[in-house]
């Protein structure tokens, strides 16, 4: 009798005892071993551990639940934030014979209710939900009639306000797992820091849990980083993949503009697709299939691409922008190589990218003094946030925003109607400390780009790898600048010669001095600006002659990061002949403009005014309010974090009749689309079916 059959009895799972797991991978799933670190996992959460397991992409992270849960013998609950991956997961379950069955919006009523019978009547080995779904009355009390004998928070990261992709919807876990207790707890996430480890833990109340923080080294992924202006990244991505031997691959751009231009700019060389949050599901769905079958070897995507995504010979992954964060870029470099073979990340930078961070950085959070205004306006008596917004003057996206970061913080009660009340006083400090957090993300961001050193080496120490090994990776751009595909390098010349002689005399004298001072006591006089002054000085570090630290100090509250240059044992020792033996970087040359015949004025930000609406789209903004209202009350929230007025307005101004339509109203993006289009595009239709009567 195998695994498998032995442990069922009556149709119903028994318990599988902890030394048997192993014939339970291989019954069960067809595995005939474990991966690294996945066999220690098992057993501490079949054995009723709580585990906090934070792995990189590809690992193997879903089997360190799916497979205690069939072994704790009864329904594993597993909350998870992404429709697509829920879907995705639930096939690949059912295709084993597992019994595995999902609940978000976008089921109708009558499959949710269907699935909610089989949970209680024990039939479903795996139940995933929606973190939303635990905020619908009475469906927490529904699970805890029969509780799960695991729970699983997928994408845990979502849960700390330290996370890159932070969900006040994963806040309410916290008020719901215990009911659903003694269920032990597996936390689950490819993208967490030390600090959102603790917070991931503490907000889960799971102080007990056991860690588990492995395997974020690559060895097969080759990093390089390359300074390039926008107008030259184009012709990089293209002549980088001209090389079959560097297909499939994917190219992430920042905006859908960008991916739409460079994915058709490739196909006439070779089959390339694009996709973002602008494309209909279909479409997205279409170009993923392409993409995964081999008809499309390269997708140009926004950060929308990915999820779920897993085709293991991905050789190539290209940013033609900076992201925002570290935790988004390893997640997405992550991609690359996941059969094993050799392949490359390539970023191409530059300091303006770090300015459009910023920009919406402003824009997501507002100052202090703005929440502090608004804030100062509430108090015990409850007033319509449309009331509020007009007293203080504010733009009415401005207020919403500020009113929803209160809310997030505590600061402000706001019911499903958009009533408001005064919160706790104690706000500001909490969102000052996720404003600086954010602003910190950009920083550690823009020093990764234009930092020196090994490149995976800076990220297995940014997520705190607790098994590494801590060498050099000999593969990056910084380790083996000969093997670079877009870099290429000179040697120093003249002045520069003299200038890097200067600086390590002076590092004798004065060890750990800042780049800045280095630079201002050994290129007087301006002989070299300050940018070709730093890259001499990363041929240095290059070359084993000396090494860069980072250091911070505060000042008004905030840490500031800088950088000392220390010299290295062979440093100490270098002589001439060494410092002409540097290798410097050249920088990636744009393709010249053509001239125009007028001189293009700097673009300015203006407001947009909005035109006031029409009698036909008042009708609709009001049964649009309607249903956002009910929606709301159904789920508990205030009313702005369904859609915002000026998107209500756009839709009216619209008036979708698809998915394809709806998506381009500004405003609405795939998760939106997920799950409210269909009742959106619903009342649209009604309303006017309304206008069309005979008056």
């Amino acid at each position: 009798m195998t695994t498998e059959e032995s442990s069922r009895t009556s149709g119903r799972r028994v318990p599988t005892p902890v030394d048997s797991l192993d014939g339970l991978l291989r019954s069960a799933f067809g595995h005939e071993a474990f991966r690294p670190l996945q066999a220690e996992v098992c057993r501490a959460v079949t054995q009723g551990r709580d585990v906090l397991l934070v792995m990189p992409t590809g690992a193997g992270k879903s089997l360190c639940y799916q497979l205690p849960g069939l072994a704790r013998a009864g329904t594993t609950l597993v909350i998870s934030p992404l429709i697509a991956l829920m879907e995705d997961q639930v096939s690949a379950l059912q295709d084993h014979g597992i019994a595995a069955e999902r609940i978000h919006s976008g089921r109708d009523q009558l499959a949710s209710r269907a699935v909610c019978r089989d949970y209680l009547d024990g039939n479903l080995d795996f139940l995933f939900i929606a973190p939303e779904r635990l905020a619908v009355p009475g469906f927490p009390e529904m699970l805890a009639k029969r509780p799960p004998v695991l729970i699983a928070v997928d994408e845990a990261h979502c849960i700390s306000h330290w996370g890159h992709d932070f969900r006040p919807d994963y806040r309410m876990l916290s008020e719901r797992l215990p009911m659903l207790r003694p269920a032990p707890v597996i936390a689950l996430t490819a993208t967490a820091t030390p600090l959102v480890q603790r917070d991931i833990v503490e907000q889960l109340a799971i102080p007990e849990a056991k860690l588990f923080i492995h395997g974020f080294r690559r060895t097969n992924i080759a990093v390089e980083v390359v300074e390039a202006k926008p107008s030259a990244r184009g012709a990089v991505v293209r002549r980088v993949l001209e090389d079959a031997g560097r297909r499939p691959a994917i190219v992430y751009s920042p905006t859908r503009k960008e991916t739409e231009a460079l994915a058709a700019e490739l196909n006439g060389t070779f089959p390339a697709a694009a996709y973002h949050a602008g494309m209909t599901s279909t479409a997205r769905d279409r170009a993923q299939r392409a993409f995964q079958d081999g008809g499309v070897e390269v997708i140009v995507a926004t950060i929308a691409f990915g999820m779920g995504i897993d085709k293991p010979d991905i050789r190539t992954v290209i940013h033609t922008g900076m992201p925002g964060t570290l935790e988004g870029y390893y997640q997405e470099i992550g991609r690359a190589g996941r059969d094993g073979d050799p392949a490359r990340a390539i970023l191409l930078y530059s300091w303006a990218d770090r300015r459009t961070h910023e920009f919406f950085l402003g824009r997501d959070y507002p100052e202090p003094s703005v929440l502090a205004k608004v804030y100062g306006a509430l108090s015990e008596r409850a007033r319509p946030a449309e009331e509020l917004c007009a007293e203080l003057g504010l733009d009415d996206e401005v207020f919403t925003t500020a009113l929803e970061k209160l809310w997030i913080h505590r600061g402000a009660l706001v019911d499903p109607e958009e009533n408001a009340t005064r919160g706790r006083p104690d706000w500001r400090v909490p969102y000052e400390a996720q404003l600086a957090h954010r602003q910190e993300q950009i920083e550690r961001m823009t020093a990764f780009a234009s930092g020196r050193g090994c490149r995976m080496l800076h990220l297995v120490r940014h997520f705190g790898d607790q098994h590494d090994s801590g060498e050099a990776c000999e593969t990056c751009d910084q380790c083996a600048p000969n093997k670079c595909l877009v870099n290429s390098f000179r040697k120093p010349e003249g002045t520069e010669i003299e200038v890097l002689a200067a600086a390590l005399d002076l590092l004798r004298e004065r060890d750990g001095l800042t780049s800045g001072q280095l630079h201002r006591q050994t290129a007087e006089g301006d002989e070299l600006e300050r940018k070709t002054f730093e890259l001499l000085l990363d041929g240095l570090v290059r070359d084993g002659l000396v090494e860069v630290l980072a250091d911070s100090f505060e000042k008004g509250g905030r840490t500031i990061q800088f950088q000392r240059v220390w010299l290295t044992r062979r440093g100490r020792l270098a002589g001439r002949n060494d410092v002409d033996g540097v290798l410097v970087v050249k920088e990636v040359a744009a393709p010249p403009r053509k001239r125009r015949a007028r001189a293009k004025k700097a673009a300015t930000p203006v407001a947009k005014h909005q035109v006031p609406l029409d009698i036909a789209e008042s009708a609709l903004f009001e049964k649009l309010r309607e249903w956002r209202l009910e929606e709301a009350r159904r789920r508990r929230i205030p009313a702005f974090r369904i859609l915002g007025d000026r998107t209500l307005a756009a839709i009216c101004r619209a008036r979708p009749v698809d998915e394809e339509e709806l998506l381009d109203v500004a405003g609405i993006g795939p998760a939106k689309a997920s799950s409210f289009g269909r009742k959106i595009l619903a009342v649209v239709a009604a309303e006017s079916n309304n206008d069309d009567r005979p008056k």
